[in-house]
């Protein structure tokens, strides 16, 4: 068997988000979020539920599956494969749009909802950070104080995560495995929920149409394209900051030498013997 890649956006988002998907985020969601006073989500909606997309372009790198929780509470889930300029910030305001979007006019404030924003990354987002999921709040920055529990922002670092099959205990490893390893896979992991279960099967290469399989394939080549090309425009950064280091290096010495003969030699021998310019060894 092959399964699709979940950390490519059209993937996760019919994993997740499709109209049949209640049950499967139902489950992923009480296994990743830690809600208040222990408690489950026992209903959902999915808002704007999978469908075919039409191919206009690569140049998303994630995707959103929103639900309204059986509280009232939105929840975005974001798939993200690829670290950018500003992504924190986007996070934010994303979070903080479906917030306030949330009232029309003369609404009273009291009719907020909270939001919360769950962002999983394919790559270390905090990297001081040694925790595989990181929880953000607003509150008093000495005394730790909870301003309010409207907009939450969680993070789940992928990379972080490192159990084998061997070691899966929790729902949440068994989602997180799945979502981390799923494209690589040729057989269903055994002693799994049957949530899980329905989630493989969704994501089965042999139940999906032709259409559906060549927008995976196409994705994944972009990300692999973007990935390729961040990994060498950063390997030419690190060679050329080198070699300005050395050359800065060996000027420095040549500098350091031509002032040890001013005054034993002539500026014109003393430039022979260092390399640099008549004009330089004059400027020492």
């Amino acid at each position: 068997m092959n399964f699709l890649d979940v950390k490519i956006d059209f993937a996760f988002k019919k994993v997740f988000g499709s109209a049949d998907s209640k049950d499967i985020l139902l489950s992923f969601l009480n296994a990743v979020i830690d809600f208040p006073h222990k408690q489950k989500i026992k209903d959902l909606t999915i808002v704007d539920p999978y469908s075919i997309p039409m191919l206009k372009g690569m140049k998303d790198t994630y995707v959103d599956v929103k639900a309204v929780l059986d509280n009232d509470t939105q929840v975005i889930i974001e798939m993200q494969v690829l670290n950018h300029e500003g992504l924190e910030k986007r996070i934010l305001y994303n979070a903080a749009k479906n917030y306030s979007i949330q009232l029309k006019k003369c609404d009273a404030y009291e009719l907020l909802n909270p939001v919360i924003a769950l962002t999983i990354t394919d790559f270390l987002f905090f990297p001081n950070n040694e925790h595989l999921i990181s929880n953000f709040k607003l509150i008093e920055k000495n005394r730790f104080i909870e301003y309010a529990d409207d907009i939450e922002l969680i993070f789940i670092e992928l990379p972080r995560f490192t159990k084998s099959e061997q070691e899966l205990q929790t729902l949440q490893d068994k989602w997180l495995y799945f979502i981390k390893n799923a494209g690589s896979l040729e057989y269903i992991p055994h002693d799994i929920d049957k949530e899980i279960q329905k989630a493989f099967d969704i994501a089965n290469e042999a139940n999906l149409g032709e259409e559906e399989l060549e927008l995976q394939y196409k994705k994944k080549d972009w990300i692999y394209i973007q990935k390729s090309s961040i990994e060498l425009a950063t390997k030419q950064g690190l060679k050329q900051g080198m070699q300005q280091g050395l050359e800065q290096g060996s000027k420095q010495e040549k500098n350091n030498i031509a002032r040890k003969l001013v005054g034993l030699l002539d500026n014109k021998t003393i430039a022979e013997k260092t390399g640099l310019s008549l004009l330089e060894v004059e400027s020492l």
